[in-house]
């Protein structure tokens, strides 16, 4: 009989423990997660803003060495991340890929320009610098046309401004759902071992030896469970990389690698706080009021 309910409670013990490494690797890897979208939120948001293309459109008349300056001197600019020389042929061949048609069968002669396409930097995609660059390609009478997407670019900032707001919001909001999710679980588990808990003080055992083996029990559930929070971000991570790898998410190894310190010590630290409050709490109440 007594070994059967020794059997019982081992049970009990190992899923108690169960549900609390679940419960903080689940907590750890959420937030992990959204620490990994903050920490690329600014290089997704940059990679969008590169993709935006300044064309210029050349005059027919164009010489061959102006053409040649003109794109020396914009690969040389602070704001060009590259360029791209487009002659007629190949934007018409483009367009034939496009439209499965080639439209110079009905026009008889190809109407299109050369152009250059000018990708600039991210922190350079702004209205003030692409009226700027305009500005300053415009007296150039070789130079036709220089267009790019206007309403995009500023519908485009406006975008990460606000995305960059929330994302920074509810970090700041799972952060405080963790350390309530995890310490409600410390609390549960210590909470069904307060009869024994107050035992142990009866007998004349100080509050530190009570709670030494709480502490250490919980800070071994906190580090199993950072651990498997650990493993779900790095296979996040690598199947990201491999989805996106343009994204170059795994670029920044030292700020990746004091993330995932800081979840595996964020588990250590809010089990050992939880579990020192939960059992200080159970420390201080009377005995009569364990069954409330």
């Amino acid at each position: 009989m007594s070994s059967s309910f020794d059997r019982y409670q081992k049970r009990k013990l190992i899923s108690s423990y169960f549900s609390v490494v679940i419960s903080i690797a689940l907590v750890l890897f959420l937030l992990g997660c959204l620490g990994l979208l903050v920490l690329n939120a600014k290089k997704v948001a940059d990679h969008f803003r590169e993709q935006v293309v300044v064309t210029i459109y050349l005059n027919d008349s164009a010489k061959q060495v102006e053409i040649d300056q003109l794109e020396k001197s914009l690969a040389m600019a602070d704001y060009t991340k590259t360029t791209e020389y487009v002659s007629k042929e190949q934007a018409a061949e483009l367009m034939k890929a496009e439209t499965g048609e080639d439209f110079m069968d009905f026009v008889g002669y190809n109407p299109l320009q050369n152009s250059i396409d000018v990708y600039l930097k991210a922190d350079y995609v702004t209205n003030e610098t692409l009226n700027g660059i305009t500005e300053e390609l415009a007296n150039k009478k070789f130079i036709e046309d220089i267009r790019y997407d206007n309403d995009l670019v500023e519908l485009m900032n406006n975008n990460v401004k606000k995305i960059t707001f929330w994302v920074l919001l509810l970090s700041a909001v799972f952060t405080l759902i963790a350390v309530l999710l995890i310490n409600s679980s410390i609390r549960l588990a210590v909470y069904s071992k307060r009869f024994i808990i107050k035992t142990m003080q009866m007998v004349g055992a100080t509050k530190r030896f009570i709670r030494k083996p709480f502490v250490f029990k919980s800070i071994q559930l906190g580090v199993i469970g950072a651990v498997v929070a650990l493993i779900g971000m790095t296979v996040v991570l690598y199947y990201l990389n491999r989805t996106f790898p343009e994204l170059e998410l795994t670029q920044r190894p030292i700020l990746i690698g004091a993330l995932f310190i800081g979840i595996f010590l964020l588990g250590i630290i809010i089990t050992w706080i939880s579990t020192f409050i939960a059992t200080q709490r159970f420390l201080n109440l009377k005995t009569d009021q364990l069954y409330y």
